[in-house]
């Protein structure tokens, strides 16, 4: 590339950078309106969500901590999934809603369940989503309960211990109305951006000293002033 294709391209640039300046306050507005925007979806027309958690330890009663092998951590890594899939299993959410009096289906149900069991551990998470903090508190509680009875008897451990209750959530988990006006502002900004450079890109209107070189292939020797603009 030749010295005369980097000044070219230096200078294209800089018109760009140029035109972006010129149109600041359209982005700026455009930002603050997307913010704006997604500030007000987030408060009035999505609904919140409440999520509250519940944590049980599941080990061998026979097993003493203290006696605890390589081959019983190991054992109980194997058995994470199971205990995923049996909290989550149709039987166990078919309980739930029956005891709960739901209206709703196990398909429906654990779309606002989430199980967690870290690695290594035998440390379980049960978490219950709900647009009513009371309800994904009674909800997290019953699951609990019943998924350990069944967690006892299809893998018979002779143990399952509750860590922590699951507690009425006091703030809504979602929408996060920070990171939505955030998101929005960034997008709204990004497209005007995208418009003003598309736009100059595709303009082929002959308005610079630097247009008529590039369409004509000649060296620009001079310029007439626009004697009406002095």
């Amino acid at each position: 590339m030749n010295t005369s294709e980097q000044n070219s391209i230096e200078i294209d640039v800089l018109y760009l950078l140029r035109k972006l300046w010129q149109k600041k306050v359209l982005i700026v507005f455009s930002t603050v309106l997307f913010g704006l925007i997604a500030l007000l979806i987030s408060i009035f027309i999505l609904k919140p969500t409440y999520t509250s958690s519940t944590r049980i330890y599941v080990a061998n009663q026979a097993t003493e901590a203290n006696n605890l092998t390589a081959q019983d951590l190991q054992a109980g890594s194997y058995l994470v999934n199971d205990y995923k899939e049996i909290i989550t299993s149709d039987s166990v959410l078919l309980d739930v809603i029956a005891r709960e009096g739901l209206t709703t289906t196990p398909k429906d149900l654990i779309s606002d369940i989430e199980v967690v069991i870290p690695v290594n551990t035998r440390i379980i998470t049960i978490s219950v989503n709900s647009q009513s903090p009371e309800e994904a508190q009674q909800l997290a509680n019953t699951l609990r309960m019943i998924a350990s009875e069944k967690i006892k008897e299809v893998t018979k451990v002779e143990d399952v211990t509750t860590i922590e209750e699951a507690k009425i959530p006091e703030t809504p988990s979602s929408p996060n109305i920070s990171r939505n006006v955030l998101l929005g502002a960034l997008v709204g900004g990004f497209l005007t951006v995208v418009m003003i450079l598309l736009l100059e890109l595709v303009d082929d209107r002959v308005r610079r000293p630097e247009d008529i070189e590039e369409v004509l292939g000649l060296v620009l020797i001079g310029v007439v002033p626009d004697t009406e603009k002095i």
